[in-house]
């Protein structure tokens, strides 16, 4: 009877999981490869102009964060170099990338089973983004964050790197820039976040920068990430 059963409850519970997965569409738009990055479900994927991939991430998962890698050179074995968002030199990804990178980033199904998610520039910029629910974004208050122009060339000088415009952390490892040491907890804006946020008004450009960057949708929701929308 045991053994009988075992099917029955297989087909349940990979119908549960299914459900419960969360499906990131992202896009390419840009008019140049980008490779796509994507932890800690996903790794990488190149992406040539006007490709997309499909990413399956469990419930639950939390410190989501997808990006473009810009610059890259790959050998058949998936390891080389990215100008923009390197990952450890590997084509697949399985640790943060470097700055400059425009970040999307998330966690699913936590408080009150709410997913939330954000753009920050807080590792600086490198490409433009939205992050938005798909189809209508029901129950998602704010629908979801948009940094749809490219900051680089507008960059401060002592912030710019090959291929984007670096945070103010990045650069001077400063505790007011970066809300550490000193200013752990009373980190304010600087000239160079009011930069980033003037540019871009819907992303994170400090790590206390909180009140209007963060979106909200309920757990189960669908999303796409768009470069260069």
């Amino acid at each position: 009877m045991a053994s009988s059963m075992l099917p029955v409850v297989l087909v349940v519970l990979l119908v549960v999981a299914a459900a419960e997965a969360a499906t990131f569409t992202v896009t390419n738009k840009c008019q140049y490869t980008v490779w796509a990055a994507a932890v800690p479900a996903g790794g990488g994927r190149r992406l040539d102009p006007g490709q997309a991939w499909n990413i399956n991430v469990p419930a639950g998962t939390t410190a989501g964060r997808i990006w473009a890698r810009t610059g890259c050179s790959f050998d058949g074995a998936g390891n080389g170099r990215c100008q923009t968002g390197d990952c450890g030199g590997k084509l697949q990804c399985t640790q943060y990338g470097q700055a400059p990178n425009t970040l999307a980033e998330f966690g699913l199904n936590q408080f009150q089973n709410l997913d939330f998610f954000d753009i920050s520039l807080i590792d600086g910029f490198n490409v433009p983004m939205i992050f938005v629910p798909a189809g209508s974004g029901a129950g998602c208050p704010k629908g979801g964050p948009r940094c749809p122009g490219n900051i680089t060339p507008q960059c401060p000088s002592e912030l710019r790197a090959a291929g984007g415009c670096n945070n103010a952390c990045t650069v001077f490892r400063e505790d007011r820039y970066c809300c550490t040491g000193s200013a752990a907890n009373n980190c304010g804006p600087t000239d160079y976040s009011r930069f980033f946020k003037g540019q871009c008004s819907d992303a994170y450009s400090y790590p206390k920068d909180d009140a209007s960057s963060t979106y909200t949708c309920p757990g189960g929701t669908n999303y796409q990430v768009i470069f260069c929308p």
